[in-house]
């Protein structure tokens, strides 16, 4: 079966199209090598790309010929990526306390000056 229509059925990419081009830009990688869109994958083979959250790791555990709802997708792999990190984490400039409204002027201006608008 080819990689990307695999991905696509297992609904790790919204549409097969999307699939393809991580392929073609060297994103998804097959038992660690690079792979391209045709390559054929079998049961056991290894995947791994970046999410926008995380790395994923996938095992193949079955080969999907169609793409099928959620929960039978989930039984076609074996998922051994890390846990998503929090949010508190993920963002890139500190997260404000809920409730404690509009920052004030020095804040405001310590938050350019990290996200470099200001000097």
């Amino acid at each position: 079966m080819r990689l990307d229509t695999w991905l696509w059925a297992v609904r790790f990419f919204p549409s097969r199209t999307r699939a393809t081009a991580a392929c073609r830009a060297g994103k998804v990688r097959l038992n660690g090598t690079a792979a391209k869109a045709s390559v054929l994958i079998k049961i056991g083979d290894t995947l791994t790309w970046k999410d926008s959250l995380r790395d994923r790791e996938v095992k193949v555990v079955t080969l999907l010929p169609r793409r099928v709802g959620a929960p039978e997708a989930a039984t076609a792999y074996i998922d051994a990526s890390p846990e998503i990190p929090p949010k508190q984490e993920r963002a890139a400039v500190p997260l404000r306390d809920k409730g404690t409204g509009r920052p004030e002027k020095k804040e405001r201006r310590d938050l350019d000056r990290l996200r470099g608008f200001q000097k």
